[in-house]
């Protein structure tokens, strides 16, 4: 996959924001975020029928832009909207059977928190590495325990050309530390879900992103 996809990697489901999530979306992606992925998961979360409404909506808005639409976990739920592709952590389905229903031109994404982990997600064919979480988080009920910065740089090394991008507790500042450590790019929830003006945030987040290019292999 295209590596500049992840440079600004947003997740949100309904319960991330005390505002209109569509709304806040749209500012997002009115603010350059390069991918979006609809995790609808913890207290408050929406179920069943009004959980599928809002996912097909998100996913109409990301494609106005122009933006890949990616759901987590919830493959059935990915099927049936036609998303743009599917990530997975490391208690879910394994990426190996998952990718035998789903269509060959989905992205797949796979969580790592250590080596071991990442050299698995390279060995089924993920697309990307999501690496985390890097700093700690409130955002996720069952976050484990931060890697740092190090740990990061530690799968960068492994991961060879397959992009990976930085998740957990991750905000505005952190983003040129974690790009020099080998990142791709940063994903964040609250970052931008959370904050009175999205758009502005997502065009900042853009514009440090892309004060450092792109990892490469042959980099010295």
């Amino acid at each position: 996959m295209n590596r500049e996809l992840l440079q600004v990697y947003f997740i949100m489901g309904s319960n991330n924001t005390n505002r209109d999530p569509l709304a806040v979306l749209e500012e997002a992606l009115q603010g350059g975020i390069t991918i979006f992925q609809f995790r609808e998961k913890g207290a408050g979360a929406l179920i069943g029928e009004e959980k599928r409404t809002l996912a097909s909506k998100m996913k109409e808005l990301c494609h106005r832009y122009n933006v890949p639409f990616i759901v987590n976990d919830e493959v059935d739920l990915a099927i049936e909207i036609e998303a743009d592709g599917i990530h997975v952590g490391q208690d879910d389905e394994p990426l190996i059977q998952l990718k035998q229903r789903c269509p060959d031109n989905w992205i797949f994404g796979v969580s790592a928190t250590n080596e071991k982990e990442a050299r698995q997600a390279i060995k089924d064919g993920a697309d990307y590495i999501g690496v985390g979480p890097i700093y700690g988080t409130a955002t996720k009920e069952d976050a484990k325990q931060p890697i740092g910065v190090e740990g990061l740089a530690g799968i960068r090394a492994i991961a060879g050309d397959i992009p990976i991008v930085a998740i957990g507790g991750i905000k505005l500042g952190h983003v040129l530390r974690l790009r020099k450590a080998g990142a791709d790019g940063v994903s964040v929830i609250s970052a931008i879900s959370q904050v009175e003006k999205p758009r502005q945030t997502a065009e900042l987040f853009k514009k440090y992103n892309q004060y450092i290019p792109s990892y490469s292999i042959n980099a010295e």
